[in-house]
């Protein structure tokens, strides 16, 4: 029985078997240990690996045979939510409190015990925050923070992490609002790692792993250098997206 591949703690990060030998059984499992280094966490991204675990493991790295992505012009948005994007009942920023909305997201949710966002992970990508390489969107609402999600940026791609709600609706526009500016910057591919009907539902489809490795070029493509800024034209219906 072939099993992950082991990566010592202080091994360099470059340290990542091929994807291509990632395990069937669990899908998509492809080594165990390292760190949590920025240094580490880029280099797999570039590779088309995310870390995954919780509180009671080691560090798991995964490349899912199906990959989950949504390419950003095939967004596709329920009537519903269209009009509650007309309302602008809620106001979207981006990179306003990146902490919030990890520890928002890492918050137990109903039916579910313990979280992946471990105090390792948070603080992980809260160092890739500080380096301008992953980024939050937050929905407010009276002031409060209700929703949002968070990701990391590399050249034309947005590779989703995790999002949270706490008022109907609040992440959807949250990630509506995200897509629409993505697409003003140039993105070609946004990862949603794995399946789900709730992002099935925008338009998001699986791709084999040999497809999204192929387009992890997207990396190293020239992509939007400068803050990221919310444009309120994303809200309005002045495009076919």
């Amino acid at each position: 029985m072939r099993r992950p591949y082991w990566i010592p703690r202080n091994s360099s990060p470059y340290a990542f078997p091929p994807i291509e030998r990632a395990l069937t059984h669990p899908d998509g499992l492809l080594a165990i240990g390292g760190d949590l280094s920025p240094e580490r966490l880029m280099i797999a991204y570039r590779k088309g690996i995310f870390p995954w675990y919780s509180d009671d493991q080691p560090i798991l790295w995964w490349s899912p045979s199906q990959r989950m992505v949504l390419f950003p012009e095939h967004l596709q948005i329920a009537r519903s939510l269209r009009k509650t994007l007309r309302k602008h009942s809620f106001t979207i920023t981006f990179d306003q409190n990146f902490r919030q909305v990890l520890e928002s997201c890492a918050a137990p949710r109903r039916h579910q015990e313990g979280t992946w966002i471990t105090d390792e992970m948070l603080n992980a990508y809260c160092l890739l925050h500080e380096r301008k390489f992953a980024h939050s969107v937050e929905a407010w609402y009276d002031d409060q923070l209700v929703g949002g999600l968070y990701g990391v940026a590399l050249g034309k791609i947005f590779f989703g992490e995790s999002m949270f709600t706490q008022k109907a609706d609040a992440s959807k526009i949250a990630f509506v609002c995200l897509v629409r500016q993505l697409i003003l910057w140039g993105y070609e591919l946004i990862d949603c790692q794995v399946y789900t009907d709730h992002l099935a539902r925008f338009g998001a489809v699986e791709i084999p792993r040999a497809k999204f490795k192929n387009l992890l070029k997207l990396c190293d493509a020239s992509g939007y250098q400068g803050e990221w800024t919310f444009a309120e034209q994303v809200f309005y219906e002045n495009s076919h997206h």
